[in-house]
């Protein structure tokens, strides 16, 4: 009779890069090995646990819920493996890789500081920011930390409220002279919109062009919150920004802010099992302070 397949813990680390990066070649490249070799030791472990890990989709590979589970174990031997690696007389528990996702805005201006200032008293711990706008999941593989906009949908998610930020109307001073100062709603709707592809916004709290303006057009649209900001400040259209985001730049100038003064949470969402490492929770208390100490900043008011 042949044994039965062998569990490998080597296998389980291939899968853990699959999952962070949803593709063979991107998994085989960031560990030294080609490609063939990732899709022998994937088949390995399936034939190991007995079951499908991976399934593949149009945009990559995605984890079935069988591979969710494998990864969560991956994740908590590749964290034992990195403070292990560290472990003598001046080993600092707050150390190895960190797996975060957050918007552009806060990304920049709440987890970059943050983190900044975490890694001068901890130098061994690194952490990877994913510069998102989407919803949260109740699993997210490979990332240990979400910051989003709104509640969480899933009632599997566990989040904390982090603060609220302000979003307001701002257009630049060179559009204004051209195209005439807006007086009231109705005036600025006149002009086109700067803000976020509608057709592919994914997430329901920032779908705020349809209530407040909506006879407004898009006027340039993306993903992404920086180019928003300067696509108004090449004079696009008038743009619907964060206040704390805009406000650092003189050529812009906010526009009825007594109508146009929307405030919107973040969220961090961790998985429980995340918390219980060390790194991962100093990170997130340092998301916690960060963004309760910028809470005038965010707000518009500083």
């Amino acid at each position: 009779m042949d044994a039965a397949p062998r569990l490998r813990a080597d296998d389980l680390l291939v899968l853990l890069a699959v999952a962070r990066s949803g593709r063979y070649t991107a998994a085989a490249a960031h560990l030294g090995v080609d490609h063939t070799t990732v899709a022998r030791r994937i088949s390995a472990l399936e034939d190991a646990i007995g079951g499908r890990l991976v399934a593949q989709t149009g945009s990559g590979w995605e984890l079935t819920a069988l591979g969710r589970q494998a990864v969560d174990t991956a994740g908590r031997i590749e964290s034992a493996l990195t403070q292990l690696a560290g472990a003598g007389d001046d080993h600092d528990p707050i150390s190895g890789v960190v797996r975060m996702s957050a918007t552009d805005g806060y990304s920049a201006y709440i987890a970059a500081p943050a983190i900044a200032a975490l890694r001068r008293t901890h130098p061994r711990l690194s952490v990877e920011i994913v510069t998102v706008t989407r919803r949260a999941a109740a699993h997210r593989p490979g990332l240990d930390i979400e910051v989003v906009v709104g509640a969480p949908q899933s009632q599997r998610a566990q989040g904390v409220e982090l603060g609220a930020y302000t979003l307001g109307m701002y257009a630049s001073r060179e559009y204004l002279d051209r195209e005439g100062v807006p007086t009231d709603a109705a005036e600025l709707m006149r002009h086109p919109l700067v803000y976020f592809v509608d057709a592919i916004l994914q997430v329901e709290a920032l779908d705020l062009p349809r209530r407040l303006v909506p006879e407004m057009v898009d006027g340039l649209s993306s993903t992404n919150v920086f180019v928003h900001v300067e696509a108004t400040r090449a004079g696009a259209g008038i743009g619907l920004l964060p206040c704390f985001v805009a406000d650092r730049h003189d050529d812009l100038v906010r526009l009825l802010p007594d109508e146009f003064d929307e405030q919107l949470p973040y969220w961090m969402v961790v998985r429980p099992e995340s918390l219980r490492i060390p790194a991962v929770a100093a990170v997130a208390d340092a998301l916690r302070a960060e963004t309760v100490a910028a809470a005038a900043m965010l707000a518009g008011r500083h």
